[in-house]
């Protein structure tokens, strides 16, 4: 920036320069924004920092922008306003994190203004709070009401309230918007909009004893004096049995937390205030860390020989490639591998990042971590506060943080070194955004900056994603691989219970097979844990009547409404509409309104009345609302107070926990026979990683019972082998036969509109434009997808499939973007909206 500056000083060096600044705004439209720099800013806006500008029609909007770029020359195409306000000392978006805003937005089809979005977290933009204050010009007092009169004198006491504080005042009832829309119309007050930052540091009030009294003698001095005040002389010594000034003076600037003698039920509050006043004490405040700074490393990592192994092999393996795969069995101790590698990466000097996919994973690895890295390193995921987030990502820029483990937005920290990228469980379907706009995948946006910043890109998996491993096979990637358990622990035996058959003799009960039920009582007869996994929320999936056929169904969505019984309620997972329980059926008035199918919810009820003595927790969305819920239910989980945890795929990803010896999985052919090119490869991955919570301890065996219809479907009886290479070699030539990923990139266009044949006019005037220019064997579609309305909105799914080696996927992304634009510019079709997935799962 400031070589920028000195450039453009020298060239104009004899006459006065006007700067101007492109600005990246956090808004939907494909450029960014050229503002004006006021002469006195003009050293301190500099490039990815963050500014303040009016934005919209009359200036009523404020936003916080990026500055992307600093020049001299005036937009053609309209008047530039002034920029307002400079909130940053120093840049918090690095040159490199604006290179990854411009490449995302293109790869991904979106605006770099929906990237900054997502990217930024919430307390790093800037807020407006309106305002209303009294104008001092205001000479009409006999236009007011009685009312506005009183209020208007209360006003004035004041320099400016907000809109809340005026409700307050005006009494409840009193309509606020349209109380000052007429003080504005009559001109006696001004509404203005205060513009205040979201991130807000955590203060500590701290007091301490004036450094008149820090010597002995003054303090004997003040002692004395106190004698005939006996509350106030405790007061001070109850501070200097906390801080011992006598012994060493230089301790009291530190001062006390206040709260510590606020808590003491013997010091007298109006004492500790007097003795303020008088000067004895002072009070202050200190910025405190949100993150505690008194971990200090406990564990050093040992690794086995297979491990060491390894490790060496794959930093050998990085002196040829940026991109190494290690494939390893659940349970073979892959973190183990990664900390040794962190360990070697941060010594180097540089940054590290290691990618997850679930906060679940992050509760219990996090804890692991800090044994080995203590304060060094940061933790960055959704469930923390804005304030959080924002301490983490200023201390990644001021270089306290370098080492942060952290979800798929982690990508978008302002890392400036790094050297190396851990993306753990890399075939995980969390990694992709699917709403709002980026629609990016982690793994791929960590690859990218991995390129840009020369840094080392380490994918671990027991099941990696096709894609990665055929990569690896033709040597584009590096591939290592780990298939001995940590420990000598083995894998699971696991066995298939053929559900019809149970059915028909009558051994079912309920949801729950013979097998499964009295494997259940003897692992809690054994005091061993079980995990049991249903891959639906809820109590069940609809509610049903016998008698007419009724279902509950949701207003907005073409799905059907879960029972949730907990909440007496039935919701929409889609768009959270949510619709009491019927006592009787709307159609017919039947009272035989029952519930169908089941999930996590009906599970954990039924098991507390098969086993009213166990312990039995759940984890899935519901459950896991709360910040720190996963921590929780983990925790409990792993010290043995839970028999049973029942949970969706949350528990499927990297849970170790040593005294699970039974895994328990329901609905198998549902995961298995989903419409989906890529089902087998999701339900062979996810089976197999519930599987590999089971006998990850020494010496014992797990079990893993699998619940299905039909026990001789092909991919049942490779996860019982653990067949991955080949279910690879089967799967890796039907995608070739059919052109799918690996072998081509996929675009999926979602065109949306409340009118159905709106939405069907568009997509297939849509479809037949890229037919067209591209061939019908690269366009599918249109299409309704399985849910064909969401949020009122009739959905049709066009699939765009180009061939990785033959094709200019730039310019085919390009011409998608043209034929979209013209629809959205059609006046009839104006309403459309037309959503872009590139590499859609």
């Amino acid at each position: 920036m400031e070589d920028q500056l000195n450039t453009l000083f020298a060239t104009f060096d004899s006459e006065e320069v006007t700067f101007f600044a492109d600005l990246i705004l956090p808004i939907p439209v494909p450029r960014l924004f050229t503002y004006r720099v006021p002469r006195g800013m003009a050293d301190l806006v500099k490039i990815g920092a963050r500014v303040i500008v009016p934005f919209g029609k009359n200036n009523s909007r404020v936003m916080t922008a990026i500055v992307a770029r600093l020049h001299n020359s005036p937009p053609t195409a309209y008047q530039a306003r002034y920029i307002s306000e400079v909130l940053d000392e120093y840049p918090l978006v690095t040159g490199y994190q604006l290179e990854l805003f411009r490449w995302m937005a293109e790869y991904y089809m979106c605006c770099v203004g929906e990237v900054m979005n997502v990217a930024l977290p919430s307390g790093l933009k800037i807020s407006s709070q309106s305002k209303v204050q009294y104008n001092p010009d205001f000479d009409y007092p006999e236009l007011l009401t009685e009312f506005e009169e009183v209020l208007l004198t209360e006003l004035k006491k004041h320099p400016a309230l907000s809109y809340e504080e005026l409700g307050r005042l005006a009494g409840e009832g009193s309509n606020v918007p349209a109380l000052i829309k007429s003080l504005v119309g009559k001109k006696a007050v001004i509404v203005f909009e205060e513009v205040r930052e979201k991130y807000i540091p955590k203060m500590i009030r701290k007091v301490r004893l004036h450094t008149n009294y820090e010597e002995r003698e003054q303090l004997l001095v003040l002692l004395n004096r106190l004698e005939k005040l006996p509350k106030q002389q405790e007061v001070v010594m109850r501070y200097l049995r906390h801080v011992p000034v006598q012994m060493n003076p230089s301790l009291n600037q530190k001062g006390l937390d206040k709260t510590i003698l606020n808590q003491d039920d013997e010091i007298s509050q109006s004492s500790l205030t007097t003795l303020v006043k008088n000067g004895v004490f002072e009070t202050f405040e200190i910025i405190q860390p949100r993150f505690s700074d008194t971990l200090s490393p406990q564990v050093e990592i040992k690794l086995t020989d297979y491990q060491r192994s390894a490790s060496e092999n794959i930093m050998k393996q990085f002196e040829q490639q940026n991109i190494v795969l290690l494939h390893g069995i659940t349970g073979s101790g892959k973190t183990e591998v990664y900390i040794d590698l962190i360990q070697q990466a941060l010594a180097s000097g540089t940054q590290v990042l290691y990618l997850l996919p679930e906060i679940a994973l992050t509760a219990q690895i996090v804890v692991r971590l800090q044994r080995v890295f203590g304060d060094k390193m940061g933790i960055y995921h959704s469930k923390f506060s804005d304030n959080e987030r924002v301490e983490v990502w200023k201390g990644v820029v001021s270089g306290q943080y370098q080492f942060v483990v952290g979800v798929r937005s982690s990508v978008f920290l302002p890392f400036d070194n790094l050297g190396l990228i851990i993306v753990d469980e890399e075939h995980e379907t969390s990694y992709k955004q699917h709403d709002p706009a980026p629609r990016y995948h982690a793994r791929d946006v960590a690859m990218m900056l991995a390129h840009w910043q020369q840094a080392k890109v380490l994918l671990g998996s027991a099941t990696p994603s096709l894609e990665t491993y055929y990569q690896a096979k033709l040597g584009r990637y590096g591939l290592v691989e780990l298939f001995q358990r940590f420990g000598d622990a083995t894998l699971p035996n696991i066995l298939l219970v053929n559900t019809q058959q149970e059915k028909r003799q009558k051994l079912m009960k309920h949801e729950f097979s013979s097998v499964l039920y009295t494997a259940l009582e003897m692992n809690m007869e054994r005091k061993e844990q079980s995990i049991l996994f249903q891959n639906r929320r809820g109590y069940s999936p609809y509610m049903q009547c016998e008698d007419c056929d009724w279902t509950a169904e949701c207003n907005n969505c073409a799905v059907s409404l879960t029972y949730h019984q907990r909440d007496a309620e039935l919701r929409c997972h889609y768009c959270g509409h949510k619709d009491p329980v019927p006592r009787t059926c709307p159609a017919c008035g039947s009272t035989k309104v029952r519930t169908i199918g089941f999930g996590t919810e009906k599970l954990e009820d039924q098991l507390q009345i098969f086993f009213p003595g166990s312990r039995v927790l759940r984890m899935d969305l519901d459950t896991t609302r709360a910040k720190n819920a996963y921590q929780q239910i983990i925790q409990e989980f792993e010290s043995g107070q839970v028999d049973i945890l029942v949970g969706t795929q949350m528990i499927t990803k990297g849970l170790d926990f040593d005294n699970v010896s039974l895994v328990g999985i329901f609905d198998a052919d549902r995961l298995i026979h989903f419409p989906d090119f890529r089902a087998t490869e999701r339900a062979f991955q996810m089976l197999t990683q519930v599987s590999g919570r089971a006998g990850r301890r020494a010496g014992r065996q797990g079990t893993v019972l699998i619940q299905t219809a039909n026990p001789q479907q092909p991919i049942l009886q490779k996860i019982i082998t653990n067949d991955y290479k080949g279910l690879f070699e089967e799967e890796i030539q039907e995608r070739q036969d059919f052109n799918y990923p690996p072998f081509s990139r996929l675009i999926k266009l979602t065109v949306r509109h409340t009118d159905k044949i709106t939405s069907s006019k568009a997509a297939q005037r849509l479809a037949d434009e890229l037919t067209d220019a591209l061939g019908s064997s690269r366009v599918l579609g249109p299409e309704e997808p399985l849910v064909e309305r969401i949020r009122n909105q009739f959905l049709f799914d066009i699939l765009v499939k180009i061939e990785r080696d033959k094709v200019n996927v730039k310019a085919v992304k390009s011409y998608i973007q043209e034929r979209i634009n013209d629809i959205l510019t059609d006046k009839g079709l104006r309403q459309v909206s037309i959503i872009a997935d590139v590499d859609c799962l």
